[in-house]
């Protein structure tokens, strides 16, 4: 994976891309302040369960904030996870939406349901506000990135096996180009 930053004003835009120079899609990009506490500017956010899938099947969230886990199948889930991150189970439940389960530890958190094997997705918990994924062309921006030191982590979920993040210390304070490179092996990726 590599990928490649440009900041600018508070911007700083990112592209992440695997070995065989594709985008890639889904890699969760953060910017974590080196030198001081980011603050905290916590949001609820709501996996879905639906077709009997999660959506999204890639979330980040800073710690400290809450997940809700709505059902909106007409058959019952039991969504868990036995992650170090957070360990929970929402018993089986239909129709009505889950109370919202507090994530407040850093670490990929892996869901599953114990009803349906094949539903799979990841919450990626950090410790900063300023996160996002990549889009379909390997993409994220950061808009209005206060002027600091940050540490630029990089987390995909084909590396959740090995625990991997992808980490480039830059600086935001006019123009800079910032380069990370760590290799993968794009066949294990998990099929969408």
């Amino acid at each position: 994976m590599t990928v490649c930053g440009f900041a600018s004003a508070g911007e700083l835009s990112v592209l992440v891309i695997d070995n065989l120079g594709q985008p890639l899609e889904n890699a969760v990009v953060y910017a974590e302040p080196t030198s001081k506490q980011p603050p905290n500017m916590l949001a609820t956010l709501a996996v879905e369960q639906k077709g009997k899938k999660f959506l999204p099947l890639i979330s980040v969230v800073q710690a400290g904030a809450r997940v809700t886990f709505p059902n909106n199948d007409t058959v019952r889930h039991h969504v868990y996870s036995f992650s170090p991150a957070k360990t929970f189970e929402l018993k089986l439940y239909s129709g009505v939406t889950a109370a919202p389960v507090l994530f407040d530890k850093e670490g990929t958190v892996v869901l599953g349901c114990n009803i349906h094997d094949k539903m799979i997705a990841f919450i990626q918990v950090v410790n900063t506000p300023y996160f996002g994924k990549t889009d379909a062309s390997g993409k994220f921006t950061f808009k209005d990135l206060p002027n600091a030191q940050y540490a630029l982590k990089i987390w995909h979920y084909a590396l959740v096996k090995e625990n991997v993040v992808a980490e480039q210390f830059l600086t935001i304070k006019g123009s800079d180009k910032q380069t990370v490179k760590l290799d993968i092996n794009p066949q294990a990726l998990i099929s969408k």
